[in-house]
């Protein structure tokens, strides 16, 4: 069954889906022999030349930030910017900087690599991990010997601190180099310092540890949302089939140019943007549009690449360049989208900016100041700058925000809901709009039949009996709807011969001696029914006509239909204050259905551009999250606050949102952000706590009533009572 059985509606056409292509040269190897390829190099009005490379090693957005600080303070770079999702670094420059930004990148602790370079191999995960097991399999014997001796099991507690400490302090130092004075990694080196200074050996250890772990598996989700993002180039095959001379030959998919002829086969995608050469052809669109069913094409019809063609063979020329193609196009919208949002900041590597020096700066002067202007004695005030050293130290404020957000990813995992990071959840809790798609979100993505009319003396059951005969074994969502329909009525299905498709028209076959045929409503003249066939239609329904001999039998009408829970999911959500909006690229009736039922505004017809641009406006008035499903809703996900996928969707979808609801069941998204609220409230009483406390025994410690021993209790005490505040989270109520 084609599109145009569906109703006839053409989707949109993809040559207003266009953004100009990125001219890229080499320079011309000027000595003899084996130099290395050069970086890729842009030409870039006024500014000179842009060049552009790979990252390796970057396991967070500050990482990012990082790799820019430290590609500023290269002579002759004017603009440097860092796209954490695709992690390409560009930089525009008067000269040739390729030398001295790969060697300024590698003093901050991370390498380049060109764009065309095969990436390194990827370490095992014992190798990845081998530092952090060694580091909890030496905490943990410096437990067990402190327990039976403390002398010795203080000394385990310092070799444990050394070794944790060694690379942390290793990039600290190298950040230092490179301008990032007071990066996460100083504030760790001087708490883990601090504490060995004092003698709180088991401490420093144990906040080096919880440190090594919240990197890695940042890292861990950081690789894995990349993954999600490279995975929209596989929609388009490695290889094609060109026509060329009568030949049909395979080449490769970046050889393809403008003006080559290709041909794919039935269920193949296209490699690239292609016009249609054929008279006739369905295609499934949905990973670029959100069209629920097949769009109908016909030659001089322009079909986007990754589409799939349904039904049959066909020929289409191409007429888009290497890399410009609408999935490289919506690829770039998803880098654009992550350069327009300033990289999210962790609040600990902020604040360390000013919390860090002030401490240090402040303990050292009330360890000198007094003796060598006040001829006040030297011990008692070195004993004082050493007690508010301690007091200063970290360790309840590095846990503190880390501690919250634990819990609350904890508590939101235990729901059904997968958030990736305290950023995503941070964001979650400031929601006060959320933009739906419609198919596969709202909607359970499959069309169902939802009314048999008969036109004629024939039952209901008979009438569906016959259609799913014709229809059996088509791959068409329609026809399967149809047969899925009659299999859970369990009827017997006649026998249908000499079936065969009708371009533009519909399908028929021979059942019982009479011919059957299924077409979309306006192929064939309905008569006095055509009130009712409208009356479907604009309920947002689609309607096909059953035919024998020429005598209309009856009338089935499919619609994708509501997720069970979509109506209780919106209500909650505006009893938090979140408003609801539909994007979508299904056509406006369906939308208007859809959104009529739940009482949501709705916006139709858009592509993955269009969501964007509706997307940014929405987000200017207030944080927006968009709920999706499929590939064309990933640039629209990023561009917003934060983007959220159905555990259903397609794994570009799932990969590039902050977070996914694995149950599918859309009444988690008020709970996730009822959950990200009261996680971002106990990270201000949290950080209250830290704060506080350091303050209160600042004030006694000058005033000479607060020794060593209180600090370290107060110190850990803090810490004490920040966790137990964190893990009040756990028994949040859904």
């Amino acid at each position: 069954m084609s599109a145009s059985e569906s109703g006839g509606k053409k989707a949109p056409q993809f040559s207003s889906f266009k953004i100009a292509p990125v001219v890229e040269k080499v320079d011309e190897c000027c000595c003899d022999g084996g130099c290395e390829t050069p970086a890729p190099v842009a030409e870039t009005p006024a500014t000179g030349s842009r060049y552009s490379w790979v990252v390796n090693g970057m396991d967070c957005a500050a990482c990012a930030r990082k790799v820019e600080t430290a590609v500023r303070q290269v002579s002759g770079v004017s603009q440097v910017q860092v796209v954490f999702a695709t992690e390409k670094l560009l930089v525009d420059a008067s000269g040739d900087v390729r030398l001295q930004v790969e060697n300024a990148v590698a003093s901050a602790g991370y390498s380049l690599r060109t764009e065309d370079a095969p990436p390194a191999p990827a370490p095992s995960r014992l190798q990845e991990n081998l530092p952090l097991i060694l580091l909890i399999i030496m905490m943990a014997v410096s437990w067990g010997l402190e327990q039976f001796n403390h002398p010795l099991g203080n000394i385990a507690f310092i070799a444990t601190t050394l070794v944790g400490l060694y690379p942390i302090a290793r990039q600290a130092l190298r950040l230092m180099q490179t301008g990032s004075w007071f990066a996460i990694e100083t504030l760790m080196s001087v708490a883990a310092i601090g504490a060995l200074f004092i003698g709180a050996t088991a401490e420093a250890a144990m906040v080096l540890l919880l440190f090594l772990i919240g990197e890695r598996l940042e890292g861990w989700a950081a690789s894995r949302a990349r993954q999600g993002v490279s995975a929209l180039m596989a929609l388009k095959p490695d290889t094609a089939i060109r026509l060329r001379d009568g030949e049909r030959k395979t080449v490769a998919q970046s050889a393809l140019r403008p003006g080559d002829v290709i041909e794919v086969a039935a269920g193949g995608r296209l490699p690239a943007d292609g016009k249609l050469l054929s008279p006739f052809a369905s295609f499934d669109e949905s990973a670029l549009t959100g069209e629920s069913v097949p769009v109908e094409r016909n030659a001089g019809d322009n079909v986007a690449a990754g589409a799939t063609s349904v039904d049959r063979l066909v020929q289409l020329e191409v007429i888009s360049e290497p890399g410009d193609s609408a999935i490289d196009r919506i690829l770039r919208l998803i880098e654009e989208a992550e350069e327009k949002r300033a990289p999210i900041e962790r609040f600990i590597d902020h604040f360390s900016r000013i919390y860090t020096p002030a401490i240090m700066a402040v303990a050292l002067l009330v360890a000198i100041v007094p003796p060598l202007f006040f001829a006040a004695a030297w011990l008692p005030w070195i004993y004082k700058g050493l007690t508010m050293l301690l007091i200063g130290c970290p360790c309840a404020l590095v846990i503190s925000t880390p501690a919250a957000i634990t819990s609350g990813l904890a508590a939101a995992a235990r729901r059904g809901a997968l958030i990736k990071g305290g950023a995503a959840l941070e964001q979650l809790g400031r929601i006060r709009h959320v933009a739906f798609d419609k198919t596969g979100t709202l909607t359970v993505g499959k069309p169902r039949v939802t009314a048999i009319v008969t036109t004629a003396d024939i039952a209901e059951n008979d009438l569906l009996a016959l259609a799913a005969a014709v229809e059996q074994g088509s791959s068409h969502p329609l026809a399967q709807a149809i047969v899925q329909e009659a299999q859970q009525r369990q009827l017997v299905l006649p026998q249908a011969t000499d079936q065969r498709a009708l371009a533009g028209s519909g399908i028929e076959a021979e059942v019982n001696g009479g011919r059957v045929l299924i077409c979309a409503a306006g192929k064939y003249p309905a008569g006095d029914d055509e009130e009712r066939i409208q009356a479907l239609e604009s309920a947002g329904q689609t309607v096909v006509l059953v035919s024998r001999d020429s005598a209309l039998l009856g009338i089935l009408a499919m619609r994708d239909t509501l997720r069970d829970d979509a109506r209780e999911a919106v209500a909650a959500l505006h009893q938090l204050g979140v408003q609801g909006v539909i994007l979508t690229g299904d056509n406006p009736r369906a939308a208007a259905a859809i959104a009529g039922e739940l009482g949501l505004d709705f916006r139709a017809g858009l592509l993955p551009a269009d969501k964007v641009t509706a997307v940014t406006a929405l987000n200017a008035s207030a944080p927006l999250a968009m709920v999706g499903d499929g590939i064309n809703d990933a640039p629209a996900m990023k561009a917003s606050t934060i983007g959220i996928a159905m555990g259903s969707g397609t794994d570009v979808a799932l990969e590039t949102a902050d977070a996914a609801l694995t149950h599918n069941r859309l009444t988690g998204l008020a709970q996730m952000i009822s959950l990200a609220r009261a996680t971002h409230a106990n990270i201000r009483q949290n950080i209250a706590i830290a704060l506080g406390l350091k303050a209160i025994f600042l004030v006694t410690t000058l005033l000479g009533i607060t020794g060593l021993w209180l600090a370290v209790l107060a110190d850990t005490g803090a810490t004490v009572l920040v966790t137990a505040n964190a893990l009040r989270l756990l028994r949040q109520k859904a």
